[in-house]
């Protein structure tokens, strides 16, 4: 038996310069971190020659292609197992047919990766995990994504993950001390809105419309920069700033990034000393994150008070195997 741990994330900067159809006119870059919300999969040797796969629902297959579950057949398709073999998944926050902004599904894809690579007895790479991963979503399924989630999922920690014209990908560790990570994240409040939305959606009308919002990415590029440059030199309130500049950014790609409740919330917070916020991931729902000193907490928390709050700390570490039984 096997089971990985593979890291959610959060983005705070940059999210849509990770779409080819921007960084291949460029280059693209986002400021994220992983966070410790995970994504577990168990994997073992079914005694038949059966395949068993266990999420919200269960399947029981005699062949790989009858998998219903795209991400997790296309995976064992990939590391080349044919049967006799169990996939269990599951996650520390709701994992339905609607994404939540932490980037879940990915992490899922990931995960599964190491897990059937461990299986077989090889330790692979961060890289070409996320790279393989990127690969399963993107190139074969369709999926109309970015490759941010997947490093982000890969690596762990808190990176500047650039992306290029060539598709290769630069991933580097913000330079910041301890002290400094410790104080964003003191700061820092998670809200989730119980809205779902469908990512797919968002993402499609954002690459419809990139040609008339390249300025806008372009800016938002900037904003990862110089928000990579602010922690360097431990600018810390700066954050803040940035994270409400790339909102209001954002909510230019599409109509669908933003509505009425999340509006009302965002202005909520703000009024009560919020520096700056976001919806996490592509929008329209899931969760809601704002940055602000922590004595405006308590008043933030109560003008929020419908919605669940979340403690949310960074995780230092990407995807890894945390358990190995013959």
């Amino acid at each position: 038996m096997i089971i990985s741990r593979t890291p959610m994330r959060m983005s705070f900067a940059g999210g849509g310069s990770d779409l080819s159809v921007y960084y291949k006119t460029g280059y693209g870059l986002v400021i994220s971190t992983a966070i410790n919300k995970y994504i577990y999969i168990t994997v073992n040797k079914k005694f038949d020659d059966l395949i068993r796969v266990s999420y919200s629902s269960t399947e029981v297959v005699d062949s790989v292609d009858k998998i219903k579950h795209n991400i997790i057949r296309e995976a064992i398709k990939l590391v080349g197992i044919e049967n006799g073999i169990e996939v269990v998944y599951m996650g520390d926050v709701p994992l339905g047919s609607a994404g939540i902004g932490l980037g879940s599904s990915s992490s899922l894809a990931v995960g599964v990766l190491n897990a059937l690579y461990a299986y077989k007895g090889m330790h692979v790479s961060a890289e070409k995990l996320a790279r393989e991963a990127c690969e399963i979503e993107i190139d074969i399924l369709g999926h109309p994504i970015g490759k941010q989630d997947q490093y982000a999922a890969a690596y762990g920690g808190l990176n500047s993950i650039q992306f290029n014209l060539d598709e290769s990908v630069y991933v580097d560790p913000v330079i910041c001390g301890k002290e400094t990570k410790d104080e964003i994240q003191k700061r820092l409040l998670v809200f989730y809105t119980g809205i779902e939305r469908f990512s797919t959606d968002i993402l499609c009308d954002q690459k419809k419309e990139i040609d008339n919002n390249k300025n806008y990415l372009k800016d938002m590029v900037r904003i990862a920069e110089d928000m990579k440059n602010a922690l360097v030199n431990k600018n810390i309130d700066s954050f803040g700033e940035f994270l409400n500049q790339g909102w209001e950014l954002k909510k230019k790609l599409t109509a669908k990034i933003s509505n009425t409740k999340i509006d009302q919330y965002y202005k909520k917070a703000i009024a009560e000393g919020a520096i700056g916020g976001k919806v996490m991931g592509a929008g329209g729902g899931g969760f809601l994150l704002f940055y602000a000193h922590e004595e405006k907490h308590d008043n933030i928390r109560r003008a929020l008070g419908e919605l669940k709050e979340n403690k949310i700390e960074f995780e230092p570490q990407g995807s890894k195997i945390i358990y190995v039984s013959e």
